[in-house]
């Protein structure tokens, strides 16, 4: 019986029920990795042997022996941690960081890395260390970013589920481009230790093939350490659960319009108003809203917190850097802290009218992208490093600001272009909001399946 696209809880009860052995799990996600992920580029480090011992020792926890890729920008002991950099082509951290440690600890079997682009900065997979992630629905399309190894992997069938992360989308852009379901969880959900959060912009999340295996993953996952700056209200009771409630009947809001001044393909609003409809046939209340959460000069208010990421690695060496992330160095270098904070306090006034707005409903429900997946190289292709970042957001305006707001959200395979591409909407909800977001999205996946459904690539 092949397991490869069984559910993660499912295959974590067959480990449990000794119906199937973690060794046996491990191996069949390898044989599919060395057939199919030279078609994709999923993982930039595999840890067959090291996967193969840890499968073989007694494992617990609520995923004892299912196998997971963790995200190539999180630091692992032992494990090559490139951050897609040149500059750390051979980098080992010495030390879990406290989501590593995590996940070993609700018993996950590592796999490997998986791709991402160089730190994350971009929202689709393509680096010059560790080259281009392909898209399973269509090679020749990415699979978005920065997770796009991670959910190319769990499309491909190559993980049952997989670490994710989301700065700006990183978690919904690559959901949405791959056909699976996203869920970024509220600001604190997650712990950064032991890394700062200097913008309280990126938390860490999964993306999976189910509903309820990403609510186990978050309930598995969650939680402060000691010394974070921002600590999410803890739930009433376990996600998991969530997934089994009746949402209620909701006030929902439709939004079309993205928060920045770029056009929408009309595939993309097609799939949300298609949603809604859903969501009225369901019992829910709809309303087609125009928010005043535009904010023109949001791009560059993003901008000038963004691009010092690359500050956040002491000591690298910016001559190694990517075209872009170095233009961002620069950029940082070149920015005054006076600058600096006045941009970072626009950007919170900013979330706070985000806030402000989602908190009028239960949900608001948004395309989780402007267009479709691009085909591989389009971000990259201007060779004005800034050009290449004003195509990274028009291709996702609807998703940073949900971050700047630190709101929970998810992106749910709804749709598909003519061609077989994907098209992902986007739910979110108030601060605090995953609940909501579990129960609706578990009851349009019931309405809606989606998991049987298999990319070209699988």
């Amino acid at each position: 019986m092949s397991t490869a696209f069984l559910p993660a809880l499912e295959q974590a009860r067959l480990v449990r029920e000794r119906e199937v052995a973690p060794l046996e799990l491990v191996e069949e996600y390898l044989g599919r990795i060395e057939r199919l992920d030279p078609q994709l580029n999923a993982y930039v480090t595999v840890c067959a042997d090291e996967a193969r011992a840890t499968a073989q020792q007694q494992l617990e926890g609520p995923f004892a022996g299912v196998p997971m890729p963790i995200k190539d920008l999180v630091q692992t002991a032992g494990i090559r941690t490139t951050y897609s950099c040149k500059a750390y082509a051979e980098h080992v951290p010495d030390e879990d960081s406290a989501l590593a440690r995590r996940i070993r600890a609700a018993g996950f079997v590592v796999l490997g890395k998986s791709n991402t682009p160089e730190f994350g900065t971009i929202p689709v997979t393509e680096s010059e260390l560790n080259g281009i992630c392909r898209n399973p629905w269509n090679t020749e399309c990415t699979p978005g970013g920065s997770s796009g190894g991670a959910a190319a992997a769990v499309a491909a069938g190559l993980a049952p589920i997989a670490q994710a992360s989301d700065g700006g989308g990183s978690i919904r852009i690559p959901a949405s481009c791959c056909g699976i379901y996203g869920l970024k969880p509220s600001r604190g959900r997650t712990s950064p230790a032991p890394q700062g959060d200097a913008y309280g912009l990126s938390v860490q999340g999964p993306v999976a093939r189910t509903v309820a295996d990403a609510a186990a993953y978050l309930d598995a996952l969650a939680g402060p350490e000691p010394g974070d700056p921002f600590v999410a209200p803890a739930p009433e009771r376990p996600f998991l659960e969530e997934a089994g409630r009746p949402p209620g009947r909701l006030r929902v809001a439709l939004v079309l319009e993205p928060p920045v001044d770029v056009p929408v393909d009309p595939a993309c609003s097609a799939a949300a108003e298609d949603a809604a409809t859903l969501l009225t046939d369901l019992g829910h209340d709809v309303e087609r809203v125009t928010p005043t959460w535009n904010a023109g000069a949001l791009g560059e208010l993003f901008a000038v917190v963004w691009q010092t990421i690359p500050a956040l690695y002491p000591g690298l060496d910016t001559s190694q850097l990517e075209p872009l992330n170095a233009e961002f160095a620069a950029r940082s270098d070149a920015t005054s802290s006076a600058d600096y904070v006045r941009a970072f306090v626009q950007l919170q006034s900013y979330g706070r009218r985000v806030a402000e707005f989602v908190a009028g409903y239960d949900v608001v429900l948004t395309p989780t992208l402007a267009q479709p997946p691009v085909p591989v190289g389009w971000v990259r292709e201007p060779a004005e490093p800034w050009e290449q970042y004003e195509r990274a957001l028009a291709f996702t305006p609807f998703t940073a600001p949900v971050n700047v707001a630190g709101l929970p959200a998810a992106s749910l395979p709804l749709a598909w272009t003519d061609d077989g591409l994907p098209i992902g909407i986007q739910l979110v909800a108030s601060y605090g909001g995953e609940p909501v977001l579990v129960r609706l999205s578990a009851q349009v996946e019931d309405a809606r399946p989606w998991a049987d459904r298999r990319p070209p690539v699988s």
